[in-house]
């Protein structure tokens, strides 16, 4: 079978096993499906998933890339657009507590459709040890896995992009910021923007990830200087001014950092509205009142009235949505998630010395991905 012809199978897979199935199929004139018929059909659901995940990662290659932080050689995942003319290249960055070797077919999903060129870096791998964990390391191995792209693939220079959500959010914010010269447009998924207030609340919640801090940075910023001013050198609010230059897109849903729909959220959305805060006007920042009731109450003040809606969000409502100089701020109704079509289709749009286009994406058929941490 010709290679075009298993992707188009492989994504008509994919569109239909992302949608979101977290409620059960209605039901229609008293002939439900008995339990164990609904535990099968979704066990059947997961397993179409994964082997249309399988088949996109299979088109990608495992290489190891020169980093120049300490002359070593990292792992990274590749996609290399066909053709002889540029191509896009996007970054996408795995989550917190994993690797190159997680699954970023729904990035990969979209760049081979599209023809993008794509590399998934594993810098540094999970962010519970020094290296890891928005180190100098991290900065630098991101930015060499663009140098490696350019260097191995036809890249449109005009066109590069950022993606991440979670840990991969929190380096994406960071690359923004400390090396906003290699970036067309930045798009960050329930971010984490302050390592030391994240370490707070997670100790707060009983969520491990304040101990990956810990392993990262030290030593407890809350109590040690020397652990506290690695997480600031780690948190990208450090640095968010210099993120001015870089279209960026700051996303995240309302309930993130409370339980929602069976899910234990883990960054609460007040990462992602202070990094915002940090871009944008004056007069557009969101008061420190109008951000801790958001945070806490997992609503959006009536004052602000309802927002535009974005097709490209799909089942996602958009409940806020902001923009100021070259920032944007989205709070829609779900949990932690990315919604990588969304993220992919707004990144699409931006080229190099053009302004920014913002204006409400395409509705594509695809649902938002639950990040793991």
């Amino acid at each position: 079978m010709k290679r075009s012809y298993v992707l188009a199978a492989t994504l008509c897979i994919l569109a239909v096993t992302w949608v979101s199935c977290a409620g059960p199929a209605q039901k229609s004139a008293g002939t439900a499906p008995a339990a164990d018929e609904t535990q099968k059909l979704l066990a059947q659901r997961r397993a179409a998933q994964k082997k249309a995940e399988e088949a996109v990662m299979a088109q990608l290659v495992t290489l190891d890339y020169p980093c120049s932080f300490d002359k070593s050689l990292q792992k990274a995942r590749c996609y290399f657009a066909q053709g002889d003319s540029p191509r896009p290249l996007l970054v996408a960055l795995h989550t917190w507590s994993y690797t190159y070797k997680s699954s970023c077919a729904h990035f990969a999903k979209f760049c081979i459709e599209h023809n993008w060129n794509l590399i998934y870096p594993d810098f540094r791998g999970p962010n519970w040890t020094p290296q890891a964990c928005g180190s100098d390391a991290v900065v630098s191995d991101i930015a060499d896995a663009v140098a490696y792209m350019k260097q191995k693939a036809r890249v449109d220079n005009t066109r590069v992009y950022l993606i991440g959500g979670s840990g991969g959010g929190h380096a994406s914010l960071l690359l923004a910021a400390r090396r906003p010269d290699l970036w067309t447009a930045v798009s960050a998924w329930c971010a984490i923007s302050d390592i030391a207030a994240w370490h707070d609340q997670c100790l707060a919640r009983k969520r491990g990830y304040f101990e990956h801090i810990r392993k990262a940075c030290g030593g407890d910023p809350s109590k040690d200087a020397s652990a506290r001013e690695e997480a600031r050198k780690r948190s990208p609010l450090t640095y968010m001014g210099s993120a001015s230059r870089v279209v960026l897109d700051i996303s995240t849903g309302i309930h993130d950092g409370h339980n929602f729909a069976g899910r234990n959220g883990s960054v609460p959305v007040s990462h992602t509205l202070n990094a915002f805060n940090a871009l944008a006007r004056p007069a557009d920042r969101i008061s420190p009142e109008d951000i801790a009731y958001m945070t806490k109450e997992q609503k959006i003040p009536a004052k602000f009235g309802p927002p535009e809606a974005d097709p490209a969000l799909g089942e996602k409502t958009v409940l806020f949505r902001r923009q100021s100089n070259l920032a944007r701020v989205t709070l829609f109704e779900g949990g932690h998630d990315l919604i990588p079509y969304a993220g992919m289709e707004w990144l699409s749009r931006q080229k190099r010395n053009a302004p920014p286009d913002w204006s409400p994406g395409k509705k594509a058929g695809t649902g938002s991905v639950e990040l793991t941490k």
